[in-house]
């Protein structure tokens, strides 16, 4: 693939590490390329980040044509910008392009362009522990036709955002709602699809849980309301005393990369990992028994996020005395020693820029 190249003429000042937070900074450049029916994919280039041009009839609009992806590049501790297992985002993509009638790029064309992007602007990945350059693949229908049709025209585009440390100040469990009323997809929707509906469809219930204390909600099914599927906007684990339950990927849920990376490494150690249905009457059983001793949430953004107490039905159910479980803390270790090469990438995970 020929990527074109344009630098910007007014390079930006670079945000302090310490006030970045997440998702309000970009860097210097984007990769766009664009996509026809009768021509395929074409013009790949880097060009300074800046706003599209767009009608106001475009499909992306009126019908949410779109998917993306999230993932990171890391300054590991020799210097170096490595990616972490980027081929599986830009196949997650594929996949969720495919549900929405969106055509995608080759997973390794995307991969060959991410890493062009990321070294033209290597100078925006921080460099202070925990931080890092969020990357944001995605893939919108530009057809200008307010008809309800197939995609004809389409924009592939990735843009950079340094990104903070997820945990300033340590590691804190958070207090989770067991949402009753809304549901986030159904099996045959496109809950294993990463697209801007499934996340529309769960602010309402996050909203709500924020107003009554919580930092996330825990998604039942669609169908029975009976069955785990997610927690916010990332997969979810429980250790139910020695074995590791994650609900199993029935088409509703993301199968998330953090997720498999994170079973990955269980396996590796011994752990028996379930993976299968989980109902929220085993979950609050095992967690009133004691049975529950741990349970976290895995994604991009935190890698885990440790959950320290459970609300439903009008009860609350504290886990692990609302601390980190050792488990918890040691997958979080791993998985981010292997991603800034704090450690020997022995699974072949991390890409060098």
């Amino acid at each position: 693939m020929q990527i074109s190249v344009t630098r910007t003429t007014a390079p930006k000042a670079k945000t302090p590490d310490n006030e970045l937070g997440f998702g309000r900074v970009f860097s210097d450049h984007m990769f766009l390329m664009d996509w026809n029916i009768d021509k395929g994919w074409y013009d790949p280039r880097i060009v300074p980040f800046g706003d599209f041009s767009l009608s106001p009839s475009c499909a992306v609009f009126h019908y949410g044509a779109e998917v993306f992806e999230g993932l990171k590049a890391y300054r590991t501790v020799t210097g170096e910008i490595r990616l972490f297992r980027p081929d599986k985002n830009f196949e997650r993509l594929v996949n969720s392009a495919e549900r929405v009638s969106l055509p995608a790029p080759d997973p390794a064309d995307a991969v060959e362009a991410l890493r062009a992007l990321v070294d033209i602007d290597r100078d925006w990945v921080p460099h202070s522990e925990g931080t890092s350059l969020y990357v944001r693949p995605f893939i919108i229908a530009t057809d200008v036709n307010l008809g309800v049709h197939g995609t004809k025209n389409a924009l592939f585009a990735i843009i950079l955002s340094p990104s903070g440390s997820y945990y300033k100040e340590g590691i804190n469990p958070v207090k989770i709602m067991i949402e009753t009323e809304d549901v986030r997809t159904v099996r045959g929707g496109t809950g294993y699809a990463k697209c801007g509906g499934n996340y529309a469809a769960s602010t309402r219930a996050g909203d709500k849980a924020s107003k009554m204390g919580f930092s996330q909600v825990l998604w039942l099914d669609g169908v029975e309301r009976k069955y785990i599927e997610e927690v916010g906007s990332m997969n979810v684990m429980f250790k139910l005393g020695d074995t590791v339950v994650t609900p199993k990927l029935t088409g509703s849920v993301l199968p998330g990369i953090t997720r498999m990376s994170i079973v990955e490494l269980l396996k590796d150690r011994g752990v028996k990992v379930e993976e299968r249905l989980f109902s929220v009457d085993e979950l609050v059983a095992a967690a009133a028994s004691g049975e529950l001793k741990e349970a976290w949430g895995t994604g991009t953004a935190a890698v885990v996020s440790p959950i320290g107490e459970l609300a439903y039905d009008g009860k609350e159910y504290i886990v692990n005395g609302g601390n980190i479980g050792e488990l918890t803390q040691s997958l979080y270790d791993e998985l981010t020693a292997i991603q800034w090469g704090k450690v020997e990438d022995k699974k072949g995970w991390t890409v060098k820029v």
